[in-house]
């Protein structure tokens, strides 16, 4: 059985360094064919830039229900034109971000709906595995339901105005400078094709 075990952290964008934001992106867009999160049904797409001439990818997984930081999954590669004919098909919003990938670390900066949202991410060989943190990781959001990606397709971060935390608030006036920088890099990006992101 395959085991996803998961930390989850936001980020202090303002100290997010310039190594971060140059390393490998790709453009993920995803979507969940049911939003049971006790057994739910992912597709996605991934794109990458031009420059790494690299096919674009995707995958639908199956995820069981998280206990703690653990959960089961399985993932399985499918054709391109098979994905995009099945995010037709899903329940709620397609998740549409930026993945920056830094030595085991994934920093996730979402678009649309989700815009403003910049979340980082870690996987573990086993939930009490130390690893080091970098300085900009902020609060842990591992266990806090808001922010795992199937309810973000239900309850998308741009809804949350009155959840807000100040530092939340305070991020996303950071991050939408950032985000200006990040999109000189996404401009090699293959678009794709056009349809709602949310």
């Amino acid at each position: 059985m395959g085991v996803e075990i998961e930390r989850k952290f936001l980020v202090a964008a303002d100290k997010l360094t310039y190594e971060v934001m140059h390393s490998p992106t790709v453009l993920i867009e995803q979507g969940y064919l049911n939003l049971d999160k006790a057994r739910c049904v992912r597709v996605r797409t991934v794109t990458y830039p031009i420059s790494e001439d690299i096919s674009d990818k995707a995958f639908i997984t199956i995820k069981g229900k998280a206990k703690g930081i653990s959960r089961s999954e399985y993932e399985y590669s499918i054709p391109i034109g098979d994905a995009l004919d099945m995010l037709e098909l899903v329940e709620g919003d397609i998740v549409a971000k930026s993945r920056i990938r830094f030595g085991r670390w994934e920093v996730d900066i979402f678009h649309g709906h989700n815009e403003g949202l910049l979340v980082a991410e870690i996987e573990l060989n086993s939930e009490d595995e130390i690893f080091e943190k970098p300085e900009w990781l902020g609060e842990e959001v591992s266990c806090d339901e808001r922010f795992a990606n199937i309810n973000l397709a239900k309850n998308p971060y741009c809804n949350w105005e009155d959840e807000k935390s100040l530092e939340e608030k305070y991020n996303q006036a950071f991050l939408n400078h950032m985000m200006k920088k990040h999109e000189q890099i996404c401009e090699v990006m293959r678009p794709l094709p056009e349809r709602p992101i949310c």
